[in-house]
């Protein structure tokens, strides 16, 4: 799918001018149609899980407070949601990735009504392209097409029994996992940001390996993305 540049401005909740300086600093995967940028979703897809890895550049901490507010808009509790709709899955099983994948979303399909092999198989696709790793042993794994058909996002919170090889820049083995299932660009990638934000706080991760149950877990969410927009802040610098 190409973007123009308005859309990766709105996608990403920055504005058009941020945009136009990360092209200009050569950050930002680009190229050029008939003298207008174009952008692909999943270069852009793929940009944001490569910042939040290698730690070097964050995408989302350079806006005002102002527009970061106005960003996040219906946005605020999206995350929350997604969770309540998703659920917490604890002792998933598997030694791989491959394994752990279809474990989970044996559970997992059963909550949303879609078909485990065809899930299994889109997600496993998804990583051949490109690790949904993040760093400190996260992961997001998510499809490149949207299968909801309802308009509502899902995201199920998997605890393996051990962690995983996953192909993370940093080595880390994966021992959290936020299955992602949006319904449109917009959300897909507002969520993949909140998510690489939530998981680059040191007391998240620490929260998030006790294992909280669904509800505890909710409470949680609710009140960090609430302090989002009290605080105005939306930035993956860790």
């Amino acid at each position: 799918m190409d973007l123009k540049l308005k859309d990766v401005a709105e996608l990403l909740n920055v504005s058009e001018g941020t945009v136009r300086r990360w092209i200009s600093e050569s950050r930002i995967p680009y190229y050029r149609l008939h003298n207008q940028y174009r952008f692909s979703r999943d270069e852009i897809e793929n940009w944001v899980l490569s910042c939040q890895q290698e730690g070097s550049f964050s995408p989302f901490s350079t806006e005002s407070i102002e527009e970061v507010k106005e960003g996040l808009g219906t946005h605020q509790f999206g995350l929350y949601r997604a969770i309540h709709r998703g659920g917490v899955y604890t002792n998933v099983p598997g030694s791989t990735k491959e394994e752990v994948l279809r474990a989970a979303v044996e559970r997992i399909a059963l909550q949303i009504s879609l078909d485990v092999e065809v899930v299994t198989e889109l997600l496993l696709d998804r990583e051949k392209l490109m690790s949904t790793a993040l760093s400190n042993g996260i992961a997001v794994p998510h499809t490149r097409d949207f299968l909801l058909q309802e308009s509502f996002d899902v995201v199920a919170v998997v605890f393996p029994e051990t962690p995983i090889d996953y192909g993370s820049l940093d080595g880390n083995p994966v021992d959290i996992l936020f299955f992602l299932f949006a319904c449109d660009d917009k959300r897909h990638l507002h969520l993949l940001a909140k998510l690489a934000h939530l998981s680059s706080k040191e007391e998240n991760l620490a929260y998030l390996r006790g294992h909280p149950s669904k509800s505890d877990l909710l409470e949680h969410v609710k009140e960090w993305e609430s302090n989002l927009k009290n605080s105005g802040s939306f930035s993956l610098i860790k």
